[in-house]
C-alpha cells in the first residue's frame, strides 16, 4: 500500500511497463479486498498500470448507513487531488478514471479536470441525491458543462437501477456520453459478484466495452 501526497492510502498493480494507467474509484463502502483484488485482475488482463485510493480517509470506520448519510460532506477538491495524485504514481501516460455507484459520479466529474483521458462511469449517480448535493460536492453534470474539453466518458447503468434514472442516462448520452443501459439491471450489477444484484453474463460484456474503450 502506498501513501499520496495527502495521506491518503493507494494501492498500485502493475507491471513495468504497462498500457496506459487506470485509477478507480470505489464505492461509497471505501478501499478494501473487492478493489485491491479488481486492481490485480486488470493489471494482468490488460497490461495496464492501476491505482485505488480510500476515499474516506481518517473516517474509515464510518459504517455505510453513515456514509450515505453524510457523504455531502465529501469534498470535489480533495477526493478528485488524490484521484490525480494516484494517477502521478502510475507514472504512465495516458491515464483514465474509473469509478463505481459514488465513484462513478468522481468519475464523472473527473473527466473536467484534464488530467484523465477517459472518464469511465459504473452505474454513477448522474445527480446527486438531494443530502448530498453540498458547497464542496459539485452536481456531475454541471461540472461537466463547465468544462471546455471534458474527457471522452463511458457509462454503464441497468434499466432498474434506483439511483440512475434513465432520464438522466438520456441527459448524460445528449451531452456526448456513450451510454451502455443493460435491460432490467439494478444497481451495483457488475463489480462485486456478493451482491443479489450482480449478473455475471452482463459484468463480462460491460468489462469486454470498457476494454474497448480505453484501448
Amino acid at each position: 500500500m502506498e501513501a499520496l501526497p495527502s495521506g491518503t492510502a493507494c494501492y498500485v498493480a502493475g507491471g513495468d511497463t504497462p498500457s496506459r494507467g487506470v485509477v478507480i474509484v470505489p464505492d461509497i463502502g471505501g478501499l478494501r479486498p473487492l478493489f485491491t483484488d479488481l486492481c490485480d485482475r486488470l493489471a494482468a488482463e490488460n497490461d495496464w498500470a492501476v491505482a485505488c485510493f480510500e476515499p474516506w480517509p481518517g473516517r474509515t470506520d464510518l459504517p455505510i448507513e453513515t456514509r450515505l448519510e453524510v457523504a455531502g460532506t465529501l469534498d470535489d477538491s480533495a477526493l478528485l487531488g488524490d484521484a490525480a495524485a494516484a494517477a502521478d504514481l502510475l507514472a504512465v501516460s495516458p491515464v483514465a478514471i474509473l469509478g463505481f455507484c459514488m465513484g462513478g459520479s468522481f468519475a464523472l466529474k473527473g473527466a473536467a479536470t484534464g488530467r484523465f483521458d477517459r472518464a469511465v462511469s459504473f452505474y454513477g449517480m448522474v445527480r446527486l441525491p438531494e443530502h448530498w448535493s453540498t458547497v464542496t460536492l459539485g452536481e456531475p453534470l454541471e461540472v461537466l458543462a463547465a468544462s471546455d474539453d471534458p474527457a471522452p466518458i463511458l457509462m454503464v447503468c441497468g434499466t432498474a437501477d434506483p439511483w440512475v434514472p434513465v432520464d438522466d442516462l438520456d441527459t448524460l448520452a445528449a451531452r456526448g456520453a456513450e451510454v451502455v443501459r443493460y435491460e432490467g439491471a439494478d444497481h451495483g450489477f457488475v463489480h462485486d459478484p456478493s451482491r443479489p444484484a450482480h449478473r455475471p453474463v452482463d459484468a463480462a460484456d460491460a468489462w469486454a466495452r470498457v476494454g474497448v474503450f480505453l484501448g
